[in-house]
């Protein structure tokens, strides 16, 4: 074992018997990239000699993997396979490690809030992706940790010299004299980066000549890389002899990020045989295209505010558009390439943009039809299809002299039948009386 592996795992085993002797659990940040691989990988192998050594280990472990719902597909299913042989393998060797699996609430998802609510593309200047889908659901599993234990170390696969932002970020947050950090934003909660020192070259060394504890593959990780990375002078490069070398630095991470202005790895990806990726890669690329274009966006925010420069929510034919595009890119990667298993927006995300819509007062735009339209078939309608043409039949019927009167009832059942889906929501009371004053508005301007 190579000397500064060897100096890695002795700090983390000094930290956790020694440096350390409360019994605050371990929260174990992990993606399936190559940095947090190799931190748990580290990690994995110490704690193995602190059970030989101590006979037990005497603190709760948690690997925790947040899915953002529009990760890569490559990497998910990747990551996936991965945290299962991690569950096994733990209890195979007997190792007290247990992993937790993170997603977004239903209304912080990705699509509920771009399609669904008309938030435009996230940006550099309005990125509020970042917290909805990675900060807040991690956030919520520390808080539960924080409950019962009072405080939380945090494990990262940070480096000091992945960038000059992440070194000045670690030593701002840094506390001198010691291991761990104050966590920048959780109270009572502690960062510690073991493999901060480490280059990218010892980053892949440790992959190509470390075995996973867990029965992994670290080849397949490798090529994911390798054909991840865009750029050919940074894949391969030696760094001890022929067999062990480096696969760049090609970062993954949501296949929509529009924050980026090219997604290369996806590219890279693509152009190395993975061409059923094809269809993400081109409708990202048109949402970012169409983000800033007047025509898609109302002059107005959410809250009613005008917005700047006349740049406000998306229209809500245009959150349709994406919606069919969604849906068709969905259905061709799983029949063209034969992909079943993707799935890039859930039924209770469809179901969630619909109730938004609702609550916009947008009847005109139904999420059943726009399925139905890719699919040919009735999605989640089949059922009430029958019972909802009688209701129909009665409701014109009564209002058989004032069709605004019909349209207005309609209106008001709908809000009422999906009033209780979104755990955020305005109440249901204000949704109706605030649809009965429009209603009002529009019969005195007719009379």
């Amino acid at each position: 074992m190579a000397k500064f592996i060897k100096d890695i795992i002795d700090e983390i085993i000094d930290q956790y018997m020694f440096a350390d002797d409360s019994k605050r659990p371990w929260i174990i940040g992990f993606s399936g990239g190559k940095d947090s691989t190799v931190m748990l990988q580290l990690v994995w192998e110490a704690l193995k000699q602190v059970k030989e050594f101590h006979g037990f280990v005497g603190r709760d472990v948690y690997v925790v993997s947040n899915d953002t719902m529009v990760e890569n597909p490559v990497i998910t299913e990747y990551v996936h396979r991965v945290l299962a042989k991690i569950e096994s393998a733990a209890v195979e060797q007997d190792i007290p490690l247990q992993v937790r699996k993170t997603i977004p609430r239903l209304e912080d998802s990705f699509w509920v809030n771009l399609i669904g609510k008309g938030y435009p593309a996230p940006n550099n200047a309005f990125r509020w992706c970042t917290e909805r889908l990675k900060i807040k659901p991690t956030s919520r599993f520390i808080l539960d940790q924080l409950d019962e234990f009072g405080e939380a170390i945090i494990l990262i696969g940070a480096r000091s010299s992945e960038s000059s932002s992440r070194a000045k970020s670690i030593k701002k947050h840094s506390i001198k004299g010691k291991r761990l950090s104050k966590h920048p934003t959780e109270a009572n909660t502690f960062v510690y980066a073991p493999i901060r020192h480490l280059v990218l070259e010892e980053i892949w060394y440790v992959i190509n000549t470390m075995p996973s504890p867990w029965g992994a593959s670290n080849e397949e990780l490798f090529k994911i890389y390798s054909d991840a990375s865009a750029d050919d002078y940074e894949c391969p490069t030696v760094v001890t002899n022929k067999e062990h070398k480096s696969c760049g630095q090609s970062r993954f991470g949501c296949w929509v990020c529009t924050v980026v202005k090219e997604d290369k790895s996806m590219s890279a990806l693509i152009e190395n045989g993975l061409t059923w990726l094809s269809p993400l890669l081109k409708l990202r690329n048109e949402i970012a295209e169409e983000r800033n274009n007047l025509s898609n966006r109302m002059p107005t925010r959410r809250n009613g505010m005008i917005a700047v420069n006349g740049m406000g929510t998306y229209y809500p034919w245009y959150r349709a558009s994406v919606l069919e595009r969604l849906l068709a890119a969905q259905k061709e990667i799983q029949q063209k390439y034969s992909k079943e298993h993707v799935e890039l927006i859930t039924n209770q995300e469809l179901i969630a943009i619909q109730t938004i819509w609702y609550r916009d007062f947008v009847f005109d735009q139904k999420v059943s039809e726009i399925y139905h339209k890719t699919y040919k078939t009735n999605w989640a309608m089949r059922n009430h299809t029958e019972k909802r043409e009688k209701e129909l039949e009665l409701l014109k019927d009564c209002c058989k002299d004032n069709q605004n009167d019909f349209e207005l009832i309609q209106e008001l059942l709908t809000l009422q039948k999906n009033k209780s889906l979104l755990n955020r929501k305005r109440g249901l009371k204000e949704d109706i009386e605030t649809r009965i004053e429009e209603y009002l508005k529009r019969e005195r301007n007719v009379h």
